[in-house]
């Protein structure tokens, strides 16, 4: 699947059968997101990457329906980088993507994941110094949603507002 196919196929998937993810797939995904653009190329980013059962039942405390992804990727981020946020957006929308193009759902957990920082970063061994941005999990999904997008004439506008 080329990269903009991937882009318009991309949606949030919330429900995973459960079955195991190779390595080499973890290993494409994770790589995607070490490739994003990043501010003065800081590339202020860490990934770990969790398949261990126990741990992601642990994790599921941010949202109960992670529980049957395959793996889940945390995304922890130098706040030391001026950019940090808008690179770890980069990295991780470029995760997303690759979910998609290696035919795997995925969904970007946002603010679930920041009330439990501290508890995650302990769980995951994070360094004080760094931050847990969010938690991607990955998954076989149950079935693609279909959620449309707004069409491209309700959004784009040239030269001004």
């Amino acid at each position: 699947m080329d990269a903009l196919e991937a882009i318009r196929r991309r949606r949030s998937v919330r429900e995973y059968t459960g079955e195991s993810i190779p390595r080499k797939d973890l290993e494409r995904i994770v790589d995607a997101g070490r490739l994003a653009a990043s501010g003065s190329n800081q590339q202020p980013w860490d990934f770990i990457v969790i398949t261990d059962r126990a741990t992601i039942k642990q994790l599921k405390t941010a949202a109960h329906w992670m529980e049957k992804a395959g793996a889940i990727i945390a995304v922890v981020m130098n706040p030391s980088s001026r950019w940090w946020v808008e690179d770890g957006a980069a990295a991780i929308e470029n995760m997303l993507i690759a979910c998609t193009a290696l035919g795997y759902g995925s969904c970007w957990l946002e603010g679930y994941t920041l009330p439990r920082e501290e508890e995650f970063k302990n769980l995951l061994g994070i360094p004080k110094a760094k931050r847990l941005l969010t938690l991607v999990p990955v998954g076989v999904p149950v079935e693609w949603p279909t959620k449309e997008k707004k069409p491209l004439v309700e959004v784009l506008h040239w030269e001004r507002y």
